[in-house]
């Protein structure tokens, strides 16, 4: 059996996790940015959504392949989350989900509507398996992550966090400080205070982490501004 390190290389192979009802799949796309993009699909359903389109539908559309990709999910509205957004969407039929005060960002960038805006609480269906939306402000206005609960027996909770957490930081606030406070207050009371520490997490860019491995240096990042 394979293990999920989440290490993933723009050009390699996508890396694969079966939980109990659900699939997540990482690929690394567009040598320049390196973003991720995160196919989950219902073992039940085979129902899909994408987390961020980021880039290169000659890599996205393979990897749905014939899946029911009913979702896109854009985490918030950088140019590099939403590249292929207009090519998964016109081929797929898809909804696009993204939080509403990032929505009209979105759809002016890329020529695709919102379909539907979400914040904190809102709820994105994969199947049967439940996304919660968490409003992260800070990077963007409206930033978003998406939480899921595995309580299936030796589950724990599973986090895609766009650009607003990282491995060693939150995401850039761009030297705003009101912005990096912003940022910081809600990572730490929506996902720190609220999370135990096995939740992993999957970030826009670069490797995954565990709540557990970054809590003790959130009096770091808050010292540093950064």
């Amino acid at each position: 059996m394979v293990t999920y390190t989440g290490r993933v290389t723009v050009g390699g192979a996508p890396d694969m996790r079966e939980l109990t009802h659900l699939t997540i799949t990482k690929v690394a796309v567009d040598k320049e940015m390196s973003n991720n993009a995160y196919l989950l699909t219902c073992r039940h359903t085979d129902e899909q959504v994408l987390v961020d389109a980021a880039a290169e539908p000659e890599v996205l559309l393979p990897l749905i392949g014939d899946g029911r990709l009913t979702t896109v999910v854009t985490t918030h509205q950088h140019w590099d989350h939403h590249r292929a957004l207009a090519d998964v969407v016109s081929t797929t039929g898809a909804t696009v989900v993204a939080g509403e005060p990032d929505a009209d960002a979105i759809t002016e960038q890329t020529g695709v509507d919102v379909t539907r805006r979400v914040g904190q609480g809102d709820t994105v269906y994969v199947g049967d398996c439940r996304l919660e939306v968490i409003a992260l402000a800070g990077h963007t206005p409206g930033s978003i992550a998406l939480l899921y609960d595995d309580t299936s027996p030796g589950g724990h909770p599973h986090l895609f966090t766009g650009d607003s957490l990282f491995p060693g930081g939150v995401g850039n606030t761009f030297g705003n400080d009101a912005a990096f406070v912003q940022l910081i207050d809600d990572v730490e009371a929506k996902l720190f205070q609220r999370l135990p520490d096995d939740t992993w997490f999957y970030p826009g860019h670069g490797d995954d982490s565990t709540i557990g491995a970054e809590r003790p240096s959130l009096g770091e990042w808050r010292s540093r501004g950064w």
